[in-house]
């Protein structure tokens, strides 16, 4: 029997697959995107049920690098960009009994109940604080040393629950946030590192990068769907299980099943993107202390659950979302407002939420039965956003994902090491998706672009 050869195999078709099979496409390189489950986009899932439009895996994503704008620009009408409204700019915290708006400006900072008046004075010595010695120093501690307990317990610490899932004092500053970490590295400060920042020469190119929220017109699927579309239906095979990889002299081959039946392909080079914990099956030719560095990657699980009302009685909510801290010990940790952010996601009286529990702190929470969480999404109308008792959510779906984010802890080093090395004693073979280079959508587009341009 004739194998089929290609150029590429790409293993996983959520957005890191997709978009680095889509860029190979567009280099007129012969590809195959091989997915385990029987649909492409991994967490990327966008619903349309009964005039609402939810998400069950990412909702929005920041536009901060040129190739997100470029990626859209390349799909041209299939799939179109959608930049959030003005009103999601505002974000909102809960203290106490109610959520109050995250400032943005001094006069705002001195004037919020967030913060202490203590650290709000302190905050004027930012610029002159000492650097931090320890490589290893969490989010929380570094917040903590230049900004106070206050900004860290009512910024930063929702602001990481809402990125990560995580507990900023449990993620490494340089791994987690390796931005604003190099911010202080370079600057001694954050404030004088971002004003530093601000005033620096940008190309064109470097514009596109404009930082803001961003989806697809219609959801997220769109772009997937578009990029599908480009691939073509032939270079992308769902319910692939089983899937295989192994090294065979100066190519590579690709073992799975389909229903049973095996089959076989082979190709010059191979890119993984699924998650960190697939790749011991996937890749069982590495040694067993490699593939347990590459794979030790925790995953914080995560219930997302979309609430639709038909009709808010004009209690809305024009803001991007509002985050709980976890010193406030509530069961939720935040509700995003999509239809504030993006159009037609909901009928034009109504409203989209996205509710988020669960997290690294509480994984017990994705063990929740559907009667328990429904409570609690009627707990957050009536007690945080103050509806009344008797209005229920008219839509409600609920997603559970005990994989949801993964959590770059100390461990990183170790993983990001054995990759190199297992690239560089097996050329053709790429070890990408969300367990290196960062988790949001842009990370996501980001890597795919650089994936797909070193690979000739």
């Amino acid at each position: 029997m004739m194998t089929t050869q290609y150029d590429v195999i790409i293993i996983g078709a959520g957005i890191t697959g997709m978009t680095c099979a889509y860029q190979l496409t567009r280099k007129h390189k012969n590809v195959l995107v091989l997915e385990r489950e029987n649909r492409i986009g991994g967490q990327i899932h966008s619903w349309q049920i009964d005039g609402f439009t939810f998400e069950s895996g990412p909702n929005t994503g920041v536009i901060k690098y040129p190739e997100v704008a470029e990626l859209f620009e390349q799909l041209g009408e299939s799939c179109t960009l959608e930049t959030a409204k003005e009103s999601s700019k505002r974000r909102l915290i809960w203290k106490g009994k109610r959520f109050h708006e995250l400032p943005n400006t001094l006069f705002g900072a001195l004037a919020t109940p967030l913060f202490t008046w203590y650290d709000k004075f302190r905050i004027l010595g930012e610029p002159w604080r000492k650097k931090g010695t320890d490589p290893n120093e969490s989010v929380g501690a570094m917040a903590e040393r230049r900004l106070g307990k206050s900004y860290v317990d009512y910024a930063v610490d929702p602001f990481m629950s809402g990125v990560y899932a995580g507990n900023p004092y449990q993620l490494p500053a340089r791994l987690a946030l390796p931005k604003l970490w190099q911010l202080e590295q370079d600057y001694g400060s954050w404030i004088r590192g971002s004003i530093a920042k601000a005033k620096m020469h940008k190309s064109e190119r470097d514009k596109k990068a404009t930082k803001k929220i961003f989806s697809a017109h219609g959801g997220f699927s769109r772009l997937i769907e578009a990029e599908a579309k480009a691939i073509g239906e032939e270079h992308i095979q769902t319910s692939a299980h089983n899937i295989m990889v192994t090294p065979e002299g100066d190519l590579w081959q690709a073992t799975y099943t389909i229903e049973g039946q095996e089959h076989t392909v082979i190709a010059n080079q191979v890119v993984t993107t699924c998650g960190a914990y697939s790749l011991p099956s996937v890749l069982p030719f590495i040694d067993e202390q490699t593939i347990h560095d590459i794979s030790d990657l925790y995953y914080a699980p995560v219930v997302q659950i979309g609430v639709g009302l038909r009709n808010t009685d004009g209690n809305d909510w024009p803001a991007f979302g509002g985050l709980v801290p976890s010193i406030e010990h509530q069961d939720i940790l935040g509700i995003l407002f999509p239809s504030a952010c993006f159009t037609n996601r909901s009928p034009e009286e109504g409203a989209t939420m996205a509710y988020f529990i669960g997290g690294a702190r509480h994984p017990e929470m994705v063990e929740k039965s559907d009667e328990e969480l429904i409570h609690i999404v009627n707990y957050g109308l009536h007690t945080m956003l103050k509806y009344p008792k008797n209005k229920k959510a008219d839509v409600i779906r609920i997603f559970r994902h005990k994989q949801a984010i993964p959590q770059y802890s100390t461990s990183t080093d170790k993983r990001l090491r054995a990759i190199i090395s297992t690239q560089e004693s097996y050329p053709g073979l790429t070890i990408a998706g969300n367990l290196r280079d960062g988790i949001g959508i842009g990370d996501r587009i980001k890597q795919a672009f650089d994936v797909s341009k070193n690979i000739e």
